[in-house]
């Protein structure tokens, strides 16, 4: 599939899996709906990517976790923009630690951010798809949401959560030409890896953000007609 000229909204743009995948869809002609949290991210980004791409790109700042927030930002961007085929569902947090240990707050805030913000954004974004009767949407998950581990009950439960809406999602809207994806990378080496104490180990053997940004893009051009569980990715047939 061409993706040149279609509009691609992601969250947690401005660094990481999001940004090495606003780079790779801008190389293939996409607009960009760029989301995160630090202004200062996007506008460096935007500037990058329209000084070197003949693309449109919108910046919104938001936090997920805020159900007001994120409506707001996502409605900014898709009125700006004129419409939306991509929704790459990006921005997460983690923090690990034995379930006792945590704090219920730090507990809550991961499901927050991961689930409830996923689900905020894409409840936001869809009736634009529906409207058009077409349309991708991307959940990035983690190996942590098909097997749990001692210190990742949080993490896990989020990722597992968010596979679970992915399932849900496409077979209630796949007779709407609306594929829903979701990506289960182990640990990619990106600064919320970094900051969450996850071991990087030689980062010539471990996965990039340019490596998953790949998989998005091979998730976005596969046939209509394809279902597949390989190399960490989930989709099924829209129709």
């Amino acid at each position: 599939m061409n993706l040149r000229n279609q509009t691609a909204l992601i969250t947690g743009a401005g660094k990481g899996i999001g940004k090495a995948t606003a780079i790779a869809l801008a190389q293939e002609g996409v607009n960009l709906g760029l989301l995160a949290r630090n202004r200062a991210d996007l506008e460096s980004l935007q500037q990058q990517l329209t000084g070197t791409y003949s693309i449109k790109v919108s910046i919104a700042t938001a936090d997920i976790s805020n159900r007001g927030e994120a409506e707001q930002a996502v409605e900014t961007l898709i009125g700006e923009l004129g419409s939306l085929d991509i929704l790459l569902n990006n921005a997460g947090t983690a923090q690990f630690g034995k379930l006792v240990d945590m704090a219920p707050e730090q507990w809550e805030q991961i499901i927050q951010t991961n689930l409830m913000g996923t689900y905020y954004v894409t409840r936001a974004a869809l009736p634009t798809m529906l409207k058009q009767n077409g349309g991708s949407i991307i959940n990035i998950a983690s190996t942590a949401g098909e097997r749990g581990f001692a210190t990742g009950s949080a993490y896990c439960a989020s990722k597992f959560a968010v596979l679970g809406l992915t399932e849900a999602l496409m077979q209630e809207v796949r007779k709407s030409n609306i594929r829903v994806t979701a990506l289960t990378p182990s640990t990619v080496n990106t600064e919320l890896a970094v900051k969450a104490g996850l071991p990087i180990g030689d980062e010539d053997r471990m996965m990039q953000a340019e490596d998953v940004a790949e998989l998005i893009l091979a998730a976005l051009k596969l046939p209509q007609r394809v279902f597949m569980k390989t190399a960490g990715i989930w989709t099924t047939n829209p129709q």
